[in-house]
């Protein structure tokens, strides 16, 4: 079961297969794991904890190919305050991160829009999806700019930090994301709980006037968040505040998001041969093979294609309140 390890010791992600896989000249660590359709999993500050592998388990064993990059924190470290504020700090001076930038898009995104055209091919599906949270909340709608992605959640999207109601998303890009939803008749799923305060209601009425109906915003009562949470307020829905039962308002909501996913890129056909095959086999052994420089010639045509198309479509797209 995804929430049988204990959340509050170190998880060694022994069930995740580690690679290294570099994009736009940047190199980065991702863990994969599972089978079928992939689906890019961005954890929230103060990076992948086992709050978020937690999350991530239960995509995987719901039939897709977790593809969770670590982009600060240290992987598997269990939540603290001391941890949140370390890993807090090193984003808000990171070149990577815009953390109180209104219109206008954090540069990572490039390399998660790369990230997510190389995972498509290997994993098959009609699309990938890509789900963000509080701190990459709204990287997963920066995402929409490649073509490969279909399914984007965000999860209580809380940047930028000092506005409410303003988007982490240049006007460019916003209005290029709107047409996309438009050409291709997709949605936006977003969550949060109504007294976040991180991520407050205006920001929701800004994607809503931005999006239009496109924008499926859902609200969780307060009372919905697991109240054994370390933080008191009422924020991380899929992972902190997460109540794993079934019934619960939370867990209602990983359910929506498995269905969207599994609506969104699941190939109405038998699936692709190979595809989102077990770390070592098939696909995935073609995905570890390339990010190492051995490629068995299928699986390389592909990963090297969505590669070189995320290099195109990316050039010229060119903390809560804690229990004291």
């Amino acid at each position: 079961m995804a929430s049988a390890r204990p959340l509050h010791e170190p998880d060694p992600l022994d069930d995740f297969e580690r690679r290294s896989l570099t994009f736009l000249g940047r190199e980065k660590t991702v863990y994969v794991g599972g089978r079928g359709p992939g689906v890019i999993v961005m954890a929230e500050m103060p990076g992948i904890s086992p709050y978020v592998t937690r999350f991530a388990r239960l995509v995987r064993d719901a039939g897709f190919t977790v593809w969770m990059p670590s982009l600060f924190g240290r992987p598997g470290r269990p939540l603290s305050l001391p941890y949140l504020a370390s890993s807090l700090a090193r984003a808000c001076v990171s070149r990577e991160f815009r953390v109180l930038a209104s219109n206008a898009s954090s540069p990572v995104t490039r390399w998660l829009r790369a990230l997510a055209a190389h995972a498509h091919p290997l994993c098959g599906g009609k699309g990938v999806g890509a789900i963000g949270m509080c701190f990459t909340g709204n990287f997963a709608l920066s995402l929409l700019l490649e073509p490969a992605v279909r399914a984007p959640v965000l999860s209580q999207p809380s940047l930028p930090l000092h506005d409410p109601a303003g988007l982490h998303i240049a006007p460019d890009e916003l209005r290029a994301v709107k047409e996309r939803l438009e050409r291709d008749d997709l949605t936006v799923l977003a969550y949060r709980f109504a007294g976040d305060r991180l991520c407050r209601a205006q920001r929701f009425a800004a994607y809503e006037r931005a999006l239009g109906e496109r924008f499926q915003g859902r609200v969780l009562p307060d009372a919905a968040a697991n109240p054994e949470a370390p933080f008191e307020s009422p924020h991380s829905v899929v992972t902190l505040h997460l109540i794993d039962r079934e019934g619960e308002p939370t867990r209602r909501a990983v359910d929506e998001i498995l269905a969207f996913f599994r609506t969104r890129l699941v190939a109405d056909a038998a699936r692709a041969p190979g595809a989102g095959d077990a770390p070592g086999t098939g696909a995935a052994a073609a995905a570890g093979a390339a990010s190492s420089g051995t490629v068995p010639a299928a699986g390389a045509a592909r990963a090297e294609e969505g590669t070189r198309r995320a290099a195109g479509t990316v050039a010229a797209g060119e903390t809560a309140t804690l229990r004291r």
